[in-house]
């Protein structure tokens, strides 16, 4: 794999941008690389049926209409296998709706090195793009409410900045990225706390100034919390039914953002952005999402 300071300064720019690591992101190609082929070249199959001085264009183009994601991160792939020895074309932006048969990049270099970098640059863009496609379709669902769809960290491990970046491309937003950023009260520490209540203050009293997240499971813990002097900075509604929810909305009249979480599903978007709701969190957004079918073919010679 080719050194971090070969990577061409506007993808570089255009990573960070992006609000990606380029060493997180570098560090997860390198892995998927060494999956692959562990110390490195060759590629039997490749370098026994392919002379060494062959040189190809390949095009990635998109087999079903969606929203693309990662293709920055998929030519980084490429110029980890090659180096500067790779022309990057016609690539999209990420974000980009597509239809089935678009072209989404061209890279052109050794052949070789294309195909041993093929795979992992479509496991890649095929998966962050089915993330941004499966965001794009809630989005368009809630289109004309005042909700917005959230990511969770139901996330793969090592994964999480790239596919909270794919939901950001299909329109989304992102939830708290950690533990760290946001704290968030649910069931166990109500549980282990004493109650919504002390769950809260206990936070506050050890972590000043850290947002908090409380998860009420009905309208009495609601009004509690609304009858603080300081509600938390956000309040999470968890599988309430259309009715309880809006009502939950009229309760609270706009003093803390409302999140619905739990029973949700595309079928019941349009009726959950009805209700008034600031935002709906969709963990299978990036915990089960299908791939989006991405091809890479050679151009015939």
């Amino acid at each position: 794999m080719t050194r971090l300071h070969h990577v061409p300064p506007a993808l570089r720019h255009e990573i960070g941008d992006a609000g990606l690591d380029l060493d997180l992101v570098w560090a997860i190609i390198a892995t998927a690389l060494a999956e692959d082929l562990p110390d490195g070249p060759p590629d039997p199959t490749s370098w026994a049926t392919i002379d060494a001085d062959a040189r190809a264009e390949g095009v990635i183009a998109a087999r079903e209409p969606g929203v693309v994601a990662g293709l920055a991160v998929a030519a980084l792939v490429f110029h980890a296998v090659l180096g500067d020895d790779v022309s990057i074309t016609d690539r999209l932006p990420d974000g980009t709706p597509v239809e089935a048969g678009d072209v989404v990049m061209r890279v052109a270099g050794p052949t070789r090195g294309l195909l041993v970098a093929e795979r992992v640059a479509l496991n890649l863009a095929c998966h962050l793009s089915g993330i941004a496609s499966a965001t794009a379709r809630w989005v368009e669902a809630l289109a004309g409410s005042p909700t917005r769809v959230l990511d969770t960290r139901k996330t793969l491990p090592g994964l999480r900045a790239l596919q909270k970046y794919a939901v950001r491309c299909g329109g989304g937003v992102n939830h708290r990225f950690g533990l760290h950023d946001m704290a968030m009260v649910k069931d166990n520490h109500v549980i282990a706390a004493g109650g919504v209540i002390p769950a809260l203050e206990a936070i506050r009293a050890q972590f000043p100034g850290l947002p908090v997240e409380v998860e009420v499971t009905d309208l009495d813990q609601l009004d509690a919390l609304l009858a603080l002097p300081a509600p938390p900075e956000r309040i999470l509604l968890d599988n309430m039914d259309d009715a309880t929810m809006t009502e939950a909305v009229t309760r609270t009249a706009g003093r803390v953002p409302l999140e619905a979480s739990g029973g949700i599903t595309l079928e019941r978007a349009a009726r959950i952005g009805a209700t008034g709701v600031d935002f709906v969190s969709v963990g299978a957004l990036t915990h089960s999402v299908k791939v989006f079918d991405l091809g890479f073919d050679l151009a015939e010679q």
